[in-house]
């Protein structure tokens, strides 16, 4: 496994003067472009202050911690504030005497105590979000150095301005698009390479380095190591999803441990959460805890409760997918088997068949058999068969000599009888039948065209061969048989005159015909 650390890293762990110098100073001192080994890797060893001793001039004696501290409980007690602030955090579990809760603005959170009783009087159920207004003063815990606002009224003052601010930006994003499913992209299911773009100092980056190694080792993994908390987080955020992108990894991972709702204040950034939805590469997050959800885990597409189970979604189990591959490995060759096995069988069978085992025998045999029988059954079946057609054929020839003679006789005398009469009626019914049809044939002759024809007139037909019998039936062009009495003449149209201006409407003669 590859680990690689781009970008600018800056501490993100939080604001106390007792880790060994401020954030200021260590922010300014940015670890870009190194590789490291994670497991050599130690949060001391980053960076370290120079050792610097002055000479000073003789000071008044110095004070214990615990006299400073009285001093500092004596300075604030006594003093009663009113205060007004978001509600971030909020704890009272049963058995508690006090409830405990932090109140915010937009630059810094402070610890606030108020006792149970107290709480219950006030009416009130906070909730991270809540604008509220304490009236208490502080309190110093000299035996550990702690010091908290101890409330005596609570009011509330409305929505935190945090989250109105937040909602708005996250209605904004919505109504574009950014957070609708459909834009998101699915996540390879195996991720070969993976950057994880957190804080090098953090749990996170450490939980995901411990994941990624328990679950598969062979997933490639480059660390971008960014601030996740303070005024550069922001900037460093975007800039290390850039050089993530640049390294094209299968996923990118924005993650970071737990804290407050003003810690994780980075990640509701406007512009990163465009920058999220606009990254060429997937990106997964795991911000914080189960109950934190930030502008990120919106738009981003994956959203994970914790850096660890964002490793794990993108970087399956090594042995559950060797047992999976092993699984189906074996139900394969069940299968393959099975089927083997099935086909085996059949093919035995096929092959166990007599068609197939012999097949002249099964086929050209049993056609043998068939024809030898069937000529077995017609030798047998002949003779009695032309035995019985002769007796019946002999019968018939014996009724037909008995009874043919008579009936040729009788058939013999009425033949002779219609031949008698037609020699005598048969002429005077043809003569009668002659005369008619000679009359007939005259009145047929006199009504014939041709008979016509043949006194010098004609009978005109057009292409179709229909009778022209009135001008109207032909037009000028059009081409027209006329029948003589030797033969057909073709003629054309010219035009067309009705009888009533035979000789010119205008008293000038009609046009003579042309002949085609």
């Amino acid at each position: 496994m590859t680990w690689s650390l781009t970008g600018t890293v800056g501490d993100a762990r939080g604001s106390s003067a007792g880790r060994g110098r401020s954030r200021r100073a260590r922010a300014s001192s940015p670890v870009t472009g190194s590789l490291f080994d994670p497991d050599k890797f130690d949060d001391a060893d980053a960076s370290r202050d120079d050792a610097r001793t002055t000479e000073a001039p003789a000071q008044p004696r110095a004070l214990t911690v615990t006299e400073a501290l009285g001093y500092a409980q004596r300075a604030l007690e006594g003093r009663t504030l009113v205060v007004e602030g978001e509600v971030t955090e909020f704890n009272c579990k049963p058995g508690y005497k006090a409830a405990y809760f932090t109140v915010a603005d937009a630059s810094s959170p402070m610890s606030c105590m108020m006792w149970r009783d107290r709480y219950k009087a006030s009416g009130m159920e906070l909730r991270a979000g809540m604008r509220v207004r304490v009236t208490g003063m502080f309190t110093v815990y000299v035996p550990k150095g702690r010091m908290q606002f101890s409330v005596a009224r609570l009011e509330p003052a409305g929505e935190g301005d945090l989250r109105q601010r937040v909602a708005r930006i996250a209605e904004r994003l919505r109504r574009e698009g950014l957070m609708d499913d459909a834009r998101k992209r699915p996540i390879p299911a195996f991720c070969q390479s993976v950057c994880v773009v957190t804080s090098p100092r953090g749990k996170a980056v450490h939980d995901v380095i411990r994941t990624l190694r328990r679950r598969n080792p062979l997933v490639r993994l480059l660390v971008c190591g960014v601030a996740v908390e303070g005024a550069d987080a922001v900037a460093q955020l975007t800039r290390g999803l850039e050089v993530a992108a640049q390294a094209r990894p299968d996923a990118i991972l924005l993650v970071r441990g737990g804290g407050s709702y003003e810690d994780l204040m980075p990640f509701n950034d406007e512009g990163l959460a465009r920058a999220v939805s606009a990254s060429p590469v997937p990106v997964v997050t795991g911000i914080g805890h189960e109950p934190d959800t930030t502008l990120c885990d919106f738009v981003s597409d994956r959203r994970c409760s914790t850096p660890t189970a964002a490793a794990e979604s993108v970087a399956p189990d090594l042995g559950q997918l060797t047992a999976l591959l092993d699984g189906a490995t074996t139900r394969l060759a069940n299968a393959m088997g099975a089927q083997v096995a099935s086909r085996s069988r059949s093919l035995e069978l096929l092959a166990s068949r007599p068609v197939l085992a012999s097949p002249y025998a099964a086929i050209v045999g049993a056609r043998e058999r068939m024809l030898d029988q069937a000529q077995d059954r017609l030798v047998g079946v002949m003779p009695d068969l032309l035995g019985r057609r002769a007796v019946v054929a002999s019968a018939l020839a014996t009724r037909l000599g008995t009874v043919g003679g008579r009936l040729l006789a009788s058939e013999g005398e009425l033949l002779g009888f219609l031949s008698h009469r037609l020699r005598h009626v048969g002429p005077a019914i043809v003569d009668g039948r002659a005369s008619a049809l000679a009359s007939t044939a005259g009145r047929l002759d006199a009504l014939s065209p041709l008979a016509v024809i043949a006194r010098g007139y004609a009978m005109a037909t057009d292409e179709a061969g229909h009778v022209v019998s009135s001008v109207g039936d032909v037009s000028a062009g059009d081409v027209i048989g006329v029948r003589v009495a030797d033969g057909t003449l073709s003629c054309e149209v010219l035009q067309g005159t009705p009888r009533a201006c035979e000789d010119g409407c205008d008293g000038r003669p009609a046009p003579a015909r042309r002949e085609a």
